[in-house]
């Protein structure tokens, strides 16, 4: 039995059928990129994974639980958390007040001591407001967010988007890290290099459909599919 696993799940918004009986599992310990162009439906996948859309039809099972349609809190409850492509940093909080918000309801939460030392920016910013952050320090504080929680499961969506490459860099670092100390990741990304250099296998999505699954190497070994849904 894997952790998280989709069997057939469609999902529609109002009218509009945006995933087509997509069906993929996530193993505990793993790290899962799901890949596509714009609009392929992968920030959908990621909702409906976390409750934020309904599924129309089809089965979400976490540790054989169905949660399709279950509320997103009672699924953050279960150990899985949303970062967010828009962040929803509160601006006019500071870095600590953020952190010490998202840890009210969470049953075992880190302390911050240990936010900080995977974050040392965060700890030097701990007292700044969260408007003043910079883009990739307001995307550390989402993920230190949803760690302080304590997620077994985080899902990622874009996280690199539109960070330089230096904060790309220690992103990708820190999602090692947290595979390494046996988190499960789910990232969505746009850049392809960053996500195959730490994800364990890929999924591709096109026009809301699984078009491929298979490992980083397989899929460097496949240059048309890399071109044709990737376009790289």
């Amino acid at each position: 039995m894997s952790l998280l696993e989709l069997e057939a799940v469609n999902t529609f918004y109002g009218d509009s059928h945006i995933l087509f009986d997509v069906s993929m599992r996530v193993e505990q310990n793993e790290v899962v990129a799901l890949l596509g162009r714009n609009g392929a439906g992968k920030t959908t996948t990621l909702r409906t994974i976390m409750g934020v859309l309904a599924p129309g039809s089809g089965t979400i099972r976490l540790d054989g639980k169905p949660i399709g349609g279950l509320p997103p809190y009672v699924i953050a409850r279960m150990g899985m958390q949303l970062v967010p492509e828009e962040r929803g940093v509160f601006g006019g909080l500071t870095v600590e007040e953020n952190l010490r918000i998202a840890a009210l309801t969470a049953p075992a939460p880190w302390g911050l001591d240990r936010i900080y030392a995977m974050f040392p920016r965060l700890a030097e910013r701990r007292r700044s407001r969260g408007g003043s952050l910079s883009g990739g320090e307001q995307q550390m504080l989402t993920i230190a967010r949803a760690l302080i929680r304590d997620a077994r499961i985080i899902l990622l969506d874009e996280p690199f988007e539109g960070l330089a490459p230096l904060i790309v860099r220690d992103l990708v670092r820190i999602s090692r890290e947290l595979a390494a100390q046996g988190r499960t990741i789910i990232v969505v990304e746009q850049n392809v290099v960053a996500a195959l250099s730490f994800a364990d296998r890929v999924y591709i999505l096109n026009n809301g459909h699984v078009v491929y699954e298979g490992t980083p190497d397989s899929l460097h070994a496949n240059p048309e599919v890399m071109k044709s849904h990737l376009g790289v």
